[in-house]
Order: structure tokens, then C-alpha cells, then sequence
């Protein structure tokens, strides 16, 4: 049998799939464990990716794998709204368990976050008989019309869709480094209200806890708090889209647990089932059943498979303590990035909460990090570099000058310092470059 190479895989790759699925690295996947991918040349990678923070259990976690393999000897599919299966129902009530608020709540299962999302407002403005939804800018809330129109990045999202959904609104996200105050952040809202909608026909804000793909930018808990005010004050309720941010990768299950105050409903998918497609809505009782019988749903929303894998998933984080993991690897990611940007000066910003970190990178004017002037040529050249040296990394950010690191929690000690010396070396190379 003649060995597969990257560069012939990728050359059929490009003559069948669409151009516009993307892909950060011409780099095939042969297998993977924990936090290492070996490609099918045979070369090792530590991964830092996770699958784009899909993997917080790491690649084939034992456990995960085991409860699959069951549930595959049982039933694969019945569709939930025809015959139900119980490992729904229980995953519903972990879930409703887990989630923030002094209040009950219930579950709706799907299959991607997107779809999260959407049924997320489909939910808002059936409770509320209104129609306007306020996001925020920088923020990426999925491919999908709805989801589009919610994402405050054009490129490469947005770029040729529209037009979008109707009364969908940016307001300013609070981002100090990059000159937007929390009074800024508030004053859009008010301006949106003055300009674009009336209040009362506003039914939901959503919120990223830690922007994703915006360039892991964390919403003060101080514009939380605001935000959740201003929506009590006007019956707007507020989401919490933990896509990204959710399945423990902040420090806590949900990162808005750290807010201090609770969200109307969350969306969550993503790390949930390690590796394994399938999302969910959380949210207060008396929203979440506001939609009438059949008005929610999907063919394969909450499949059985990924409910075994994300009731597995919960057991390992309680077996393996990967809250307390998350917090501890976050801390020591952010010393030893911060350590890094001591020395080199295009490093502007280092950030994260848990374990979700990013640098961001930019030119220099005088020795210093000039932060209007953001470097996406020179973070392409680290995530290059890096990768010709075994470590797998993402960038993000508006201006694509961010580095994000989500690596499985599960990685030992040993392999995330032999990461984060590649990226430390990496980093030096592409300067010199």
C-alpha cells in the first residue's frame, strides 16, 4: 500500500471539498491521544487546538470511548421526539443542575452550537413576544443565517451572506486594551435604544463570558452585572453563549458561574461530549416552555451516542478534578506567556480566565508593543513555525493578530511545558524572521 502524505491528501482535498471550509494547517490526521495528533507521515504534534476548545477531555479519553462503545451496542438512534431514552433525561438534569440561578430550569438537547443559538432566540422571543436581540461586537455566534447576523466579525463569516436576519444589533463590546470602556459598552446600548429599537421590543441580549473567535476577550463582571440590570429594567432577558466557554474550560462549568449574577439561558456544545457532536439550551423553566410542543427539536438533536459520551464526560471531571485542573493550568499558562512577554515586546497582552489564554500580538514603535498596529502577518508566522516544530496553535481576533491556547485539561505537566517552549521558540524565530 503506497504511505499517504499530506501534500497528496491535500491536493484531493481541494479537488472535492469547497473552498470555503477552511483549514488552519495542511496537516492530516492519522490518530491521536490525549493532547498529541500524529499525522499520517508519521510526525507527532502536542496539541494546543483541542479541536477549537472541543477536547477539554483530551483525544480518545478511555472513559469517554468506553460509554460510546456501550450505548453503540444498544441503540444509535430513535429520534427523541418519537421514543425517548432516558440518558437525555439524565443529561438534562445534570445540566439544569450545573447551571447558575436561584430558579428552576430545563434542557433542550441539539446537535451543534449554532443550533444552540438559534433555538436560544427562538426561545427568547417566544417567552417575550418580541423580536430585537442586541450581541455585540466581536463576537461569533456561528455560520447559520441567524447566528451570522448575531456574529460581530465580517471576514471570513460574514463576507458575501447577507442580507441577515432583521433587528439584530451590535452594541460596543468592553475591551480596555483596545480603548472600550464599560461606560462606552453601556452607552451603545442606550444608543441602539435611542437609534435603531425601542426597548420594549428588544427580547434578548447575548454575550460571550470570553470572547472566541473575537480574540478570547473576557466581559468584565462589572458590564455583567450592568447588562443584567439594564435587562431586568426593561423585561429583556439576557444568554449566556458559553459555546466556547462552557464544559469547564474557564474554571468552572459555566464561566458565568463566576459572574455573580445568572443568565435567562445558556447555549453550550462544544467540549460537552469530547469530541462528539451535540450542544444544548439551559435555561429558566418558565422561558424555556414557552414555545409550544414540536416548536423545538431536531432529527438528531441529543443523540444517544453523544449523550453517553457527555454523561462520561461529567464523570471524568468529577473523577479527575479538571475544574481544579483548568484553574491551575490557566495560572501557570498565563506565567509562563507572561514571562515570555517580558522579553519580547511584540507580545502587547496576555489574558484568559481558567484555562481559556491568549497573547496578542502587534508591532513595535520605540522597543514597545504599539497595540493600533495589530500583527497578523507576524502571528501567522508563529502558528507556521510552530507547527514545523510539532505544536498545533489557532489564532483569532478581529484583526487576526491573536493567539489562543486550548489545550486538553488533561494533558500532563510535562507535555504543556514542551508546548509552551515550542511556542516560546517559535515566537523568537518568527520575530527574527
Amino acid at each position: 500500500m503506497t504511505a499517504k502524505s499530506n501534500a497528496d491528501l491535500m491536493a484531493r482535498r481541494r479537488a472535492a471539498v469547497a473552498r470555503g471550509v477552511g483549514q488552519a494547517h495542511e496537516i492530516f490526521v492519522d490518530r491521536a491521544a490525549n493532547a498529541e495528533v500524529w499525522d499520517v507521515e508519521g510526525k507527532r504534534y502536542v496539541d494546543f487546538a483541542g479541536g477549537i476548545a472541543v477536547l477539554n477531555t483530551g483525544h480518545c479519553h478511555p472513559e469517554v470511548i468506553a460509554a460510546v462503545q456501550e450505548q453503540l451496542g444498544l441503540y444509535t438512534h430513535t429520534c427523541f421526539q418519537v421514543l425517548a431514552y432516558e440518558p437525555y433525561v439524565e443529561l438534562a438534569e445534570k445540566l439544569n443542575a450545573l447551571a447558575p440561578g436561584d430558579f428552576t430550569k430545563k434542557t433542550l438537547l441539539l446537535s451543534s452550537g449554532a443550533e444552540a443559538v438559534e433555538n436560544a432566540v427562538k426561545i427568547a422571543r417566544a417567552f417575550t413576544r418580541r423580536s430585537g436581540v442586541i450581541a455585540f461586537s466581536g463576537g461569533y455566534h456561528g455560520r447559520t443565517m441567524m447566528t451570522l447576523g448575531l456574529t460581530g466579525k465580517v471576514q471570513p463569516y460574514k463576507s458575501g451572506f447577507g442580507p441577515f436576519p432583521a433587528e439584530v444589533f451590535h452594541a460596543q463590546f468592553p475591551n480596555e486594551l483596545h480603548g472600550v470602556s464599560i461606560e462606552d459598552a453601556l452607552a451603545s446600548i442606550e444608543q441602539i435604544f435611542k437609534n435603531d429599537i425601542e426597548p420594549e421590543r428588544v427580547a434578548a441580549f447575548i454575550v460571550e463570558p470570553v470572547q472566541g473567535e473575537g480574540g478570547f476577550y473576557v466581559a468584565p463582571v462589572e458590564f455583567i452585572r450592568q447588562l443584567r440590570a439594564l435587562a431586568d429594567q426593561h423585561g429583556i432577558l439576557l444568554i449566556a453563549d458559553e459555546v466556547q466557554t462552557g464544559a469547564g474550560r474557564t474554571g468552572t462549568w459555566f464561566a458565568c458561574e463566576q459572574w455573580g449574577v445568572a443568565p435567562d439561558l445558556i447555549t453550550t456544545a462544544k467540549s460537552m461530549a469530547g469530541g462528539f457532536p451535540i450542544s444544548a439550551v439551559v435555561g429558566r423553566t418558565s422561558v424555556m416552555d414557552a414555545p409550544n410542543p414540536g416548536g423545538l427539536g431536531g432529527t438528531y438533536a441529543g443523540s444517544p451516542i453523544a449523550c453517553a459520551a457527555a454523561l462520561a464526560v461529567l464523570r471524568v471531571f468529577e473523577k479527575e478534578q479538571l475544574l481544579a485542573r483548568s484553574q491551575a493550568l490557566g495560572e501557570h499558562i498565563r506565567t509562563r506567556l507572561s514571562a515570555m512577554a517580558r522579553e519580547l515586546p511584540t507580545i502587547g497582552d496576555v489574558r484568559g480566565l481558567g484555562a481559556m489564554v491568549a497573547l496578542e500580538l502587534f508591532a513595535t514603535v520605540d522597543g514597545k508593543a504599539d497595540v493600533h498596529k495589530p500583527d497578523a502577518a507576524l502571528t501567522q508566522r508563529v502558528l507556521r513555525e510552530a507547527a514545523q516544530r510539532g505544536l498545533i496553535l489557532l489564532s483569532c481576533g478581529s484583526y487576526g493578530n491573536v493567539i489562543r491556547i486550548l489545550v486538553p485539561l488533561t494533558a500532563s505537566d510535562a507535555l504543556i511545558d514542551e508546548g509552551l517552549d515550542v511556542l516560546h521558540a517559535s515566537l523568537k524565530a518568527a520575530q527574527a524572521s
